[in-house]
Formats: C-alpha cells, sequence, structure tokens
C-alpha cells in the first residue's frame, strides 16, 4: 500500500483507548457530563450572533428554514460519528476515524481541517464574547473603545472609526486555557452550571418573545430570490432556495459541538455506551430549542434591524427595542449569554487539544502537543501553543470571516466521516458496535448529499478559503508529517 493511504489499525486504536497510568488522559466524564459537553459547545455564537447574520445577509425570516436543513445534515452525521464514537472510543473525533478507514493523507486533511472548526471556531466565539462584554460594561457606565474591542477589518457604524485588535477577545481565551489546563474535570463542571443557565434563557425568550410575534415580519416567509451586498462589499444571494442553503451553512456554525464530544471519548468512563448518548442527546435538544428561537428572533425584530444597529448583540437589541417592560430578560440574556459563549470556546478549545494530541501520538505533528501536564494531566503545552494561536485570529479578524471559515471547514469534516463510517462497515463488518447507524447506506449519503448543498451554498469566497487553508495543510504535511509519522517509523524498523 502507498505510505499516502496506510491506515492506522482499529486493534491499534482500540489498545491505545484501554491504556491507562502516567502520560494517559484520566478518565472523568459520565453520559450526563457528555450530554451537557455537546449542549455547552453547541448554544452559543451560532444561536445569538449566527442567527442575526443569516437573516440579514441571506434568508430573512426563513432562516427558520435553514435551521431545519443544518439540523437534517447533523442529524446524518451525528448517526455516523455516534457509531465511530461507539466502535472507535478514542480522542481524535473525524481524525481518528479518517485514519482507520481512508488513510493516513485524508486523516491529516481532516486534521488539519478541524483546525478551522475548533480553534478557529473558539475565535469566533470569542469575538462574539468580546461585543456582549461591552454591553455588560456600559450598564455600568463603561465600554471598551471601538479601537481596541474590533478587528483592523472592521469600521463603526455610521462612523468613520476603524478598530485596532479585539483586547477582550484575547483575554477570555486566555482565562479559558487556564482552566482547560487545570483540569477536564473541572472544566466539565463548571460547563455543566453554565448548560443550565443558559437553556434557561433560551427557553425564557421562546416562552415571553412569542407574544411580541409581528406577523409583518414573517411576510414574505422566503423572500423572493435576490442578492444582497454586505458594508464589507461581499455579494450573498438572498431569499429563495439559494438563501436558504446559505443561511443553512451560516448557522451550521451554531451545530458545531456534538462532534466535540467525541474529541473527550478517552475521558469518558463507560464510552462504548455513553458516546452515542452524549452526540445524539445534545444534538436533539438544541436542533428543537433553535427552530422556535429563530422562529421567535426573526418575528420579533425586522431585517434591517439585524442589518443596522442590531447586528451586533442581536438578542438583546431585539428584546429593549420591541419586548418593552422586559429590561430585566434583556440584561439577563446578556449575562447568559456571556457565560454560555464561555462554556463554547471552552468545549471547542478542549477539543481542538484533544485532535492535536491524536495526531501528535501518531507524529504528524511534533511531541509537544501530546505532552501531559505531570500533575494534572492534560496536554497544557497545546492548550497554550493553541491560545497563541486562537488569539491572533480573535484580535485581528472579523467574527463574519472566521465564523464562516469554521461552518465549512465542519461541514467538510462530517462528510468525511459520514463516508467513513460506511468504508468501515463495509471493510470490517466484524468489529463489535455498540451503536449502528440505521439505513445504512442512505445516512451516510444523505449526509454528504446535504453537508455539500451547504458548502455549495456559503459561495465562492468561503470555497477558496478552505482550499488555501488545506494547500497550507499539505505543505506541513509533506515537509514534517509523512517522514515523521509512527506508521512510517515503524514500516523502516520492519525493512531495518
Amino acid at each position: 500500500m502507498h505510505p499516502l493511504f496506510r491506515t492506522k489499525s482499529v486493534d491499534r486504536l482500540r489498545a491505545d483507548a484501554d491504556a491507562s497510568g502516567e502520560g494517559t488522559l484520566k478518565r472523568t466524564l459520565g453520559p450526563l457530563s457528555l450530554v451537557a459537553l455537546g449542549i455547552g459547545a453547541i448554544i452559543g455564537a451560532g444561536l445569538f450572533v449566527r442567527t442575526a447574520a443569516a437573516i440579514a445577509d441571506r434568508a430573512g425570516p426563513s432562516v427558520t428554514l435553514a435551521f431545519v436543513v443544518a439540523g437534517v445534515g447533523c442529524a446524518f452525521a451525528g448517526l455516523c460519528y455516534a457509531e465511530f464514537a461507539s466502535m472507535i472510543p478514542v480522542a481524535g473525533s473525524a481524525y481518528t476515524y479518517s485514519y482507520a478507514t481512508m488513510g493516513e493523507l485524508v486523516a491529516w486533511i481532516i486534521g488539519w481541517d478541524l483546525v478551522l472548526e475548533y480553534a478557529v471556531g473558539a475565535a469566533t466565539v470569542a469575538i462574539a464574547w468580546s461585543e456582549y462584554a461591552n454591553r455588560v460594561l456600559e450598564w455600568f457606565g463603561l465600554r471598551i473603545p471601538y479601537e481596541w474591542s474590533h478587528s483592523p477589518l472592521e469600521v463603526m457604524h455610521g462612523a468613520d472609526v476603524r478598530g485596532i485588535i479585539n483586547i477582550p477577545a484575547v483575554f477570555i481565551l486566555l482565562i479559558l486555557t487556564a482552566l482547560l489546563i487545570r483540569g477536564t474535570k473541572e472544566s466539565a463542571f463548571v460547563n455543566a452550571l453554565i448548560v443550565v443557565i443558559k437553556v434557561t434563557i433560551v427557553l425564557i425568550v421562546i416562552a415571553i418573545g412569542w407574544g411580541f410575534i409581528n406577523p409583518a415580519n414573517h411576510t414574505p416567509f422566503v423572500p423572493e430570490a435576490s442578492t444582497y451586498r454586505t458594508p464589507q462589499g461581499i455579494t450573498h444571494s438572498y431569499g429563495g432556495i439559494m438563501g436558504i442553503l446559505g443561511a443553512a451553512g451560516v448557522v451550521f456554525f451554531a451545530y458545531i459541538g456534538f462532534d466535540a464530544v467525541s474529541t473527550a471519548a478517552q475521558e469518558a468512563t463507560n464510552p462504548k455506551r455513553d458516546m452515542a448518548i452524549g452526540i445524539l442527546g445534545s444534538l436533539v435538544v438544541c436542533t428543537v430549542l433553535y427552530v422556535l428561537f429563530a422562529y421567535v428572533l426573526s418575528g420579533v425584530a425586522t431585517v434591517e434591524d439585524f442589518r443596522s444597529s442590531g447586528r451586533e448583540a442581536s438578542v438583546a437589541f431585539a428584546i429593549t427595542k420591541y419586548m418593552h417592560g422586559y429590561e430585566w430578560l434583556s440584561k439577563s440574556v446578556t449575562v447568559a449569554i456571556l457565560a454560555g459563549f464561555s462554556s463554547v470556546i471552552l468545549v471547542m478549545l478542549l477539543g481542538q487539544s484533544r485532535v492535536f494530541y491524536s495526531m501528535s501520538h501518531d507524529g504528524l505533528v511534533p511531541k509537544v502537543f501530546s505532552d501531559v501536564h505531570p500533575r494534572y494531566r492534560t496536554p497544557y503545552r497545546s492548550n497554550m501553543l493553541f491560545f497563541v494561536f486562537t488569539a491572533l485570529f480573535a484580535a485581528f479578524l472579523p467574527e463574519d470571516v472566521v465564523g464562516e471559515m469554521t461552518s465549512i471547514g465542519t461541514l467538510f469534516a462530517f462528510m468525511l466521516v459520514c463516508a467513513g463510517v460506511w468504508i468501515m462497515r463495509r471493510k470490517r463488518p466484524d468489529l463489535e458496535r455498540s451503536f449502528k447507524v440505521p439505513a445504512l447506506p442512505f445516512v451516510a449519503s444523505a449526509g454528504i448529499l446535504v453537508c455539500g448543498a451547504m458548502i455549495y451554498g456559503l459561495g465562492w469566497t468561503n470555497w477558496l478559503r478552505l482550499a488555501v487553508w488545506l494547500v497550507i495543510g499539505l505543505v506541513f504535511y509533506f515537509s514534517y508529517g509523512r517522514t515523521h509519522s509512527r506508521l512510517e517509523t515503524v514500516s523502516h524498523a520492519a525493512v531495518r
């Protein structure tokens, strides 16, 4: 077999999963912690920020249908993730699954692509955190100046003021990186508390906001197909089927998180049973909340609101402007959203460090990414390096750019997972699977088609960003990963 397509044996992966002691990750997560981990990553910037962007730039009130399309794509991918996670319960998520099914080159591509999902995703949410943090400071007559809370590519709406660096975004990334280094169990406990708070707030907004829906804002529910040019000069399809597909790609960011559960497989107490519960349980809960929330938000405020002053801190803006008498809810939502964003960043950073932990064990990236803290047993150096990386993105790029990069990277990963579970079912039907995808290959094929349609809807600028990112990754692979791969080392040893 050509070295680029050599696969890592499932037996070896399972041996890694069963390893314990010094240098390994600590198993502390049960089924409820895993569901909370998924919800913690899912409900955040996607719901509270990207929804407004999808309404403004792509779909108007039909953003509700976009959430349904994205949810269907995630359901297919989630089923495939659940089978893989129950069969190969190791850290690394889609990277590890691809290594076992499609070979080293594809595994590298997906591992590199997951940086877009987790690290760039964490940066996206940190930018959103910065927006809401400034809103809280305004309650006390304070505010971090625009220049120090926005990227150099952003200009204040209606004023000639340009951003320099987003300091609050860097600050929250630093605090949560320190918490992750301290320990996964502690991080999971903090995350669970935050999940309870933000799910409660989402339910309150849906219940109260339903009475403030203006039917005129939902008419027409699917706007006529046209185009919309953003203040940054980017033209998007607006309305019609392309608007819905484009919006689905944008709000897809809101679903990122259920797959982060699979990156923590080596820290689950009973991964073969609990991984499917964590992945599918968090996905079902969030899909229902998303569709209801999007319907309420698009009905309370107008499209023009989301295109102007209501784009930042959109939920709090809609409540303050249209839901009179509920200023307390606006403030509660803002605090809950800040906490919610924190839990999303936490899980994203955890997922990223665990993917590179696995890649480092396989020799594809330097050993520093799998160095485990002698006391806390967490990949602390990896956490520190990714803090620097995510801080650069959060400090100097706008939320729209990094958010859509995250969505397209994740969609690509989901397509490969759907293909991988089908390949593994044919290659190794003998392997024990405590969860099996029903109606295979239909589910896998449908997942590939729906995710592919959302990638198409994101447009050529995002296709180009993904292509450039993958080319950079291939340069790293051929200059380092290929020659340092553990499989390469083993094959050389066998020849000698």
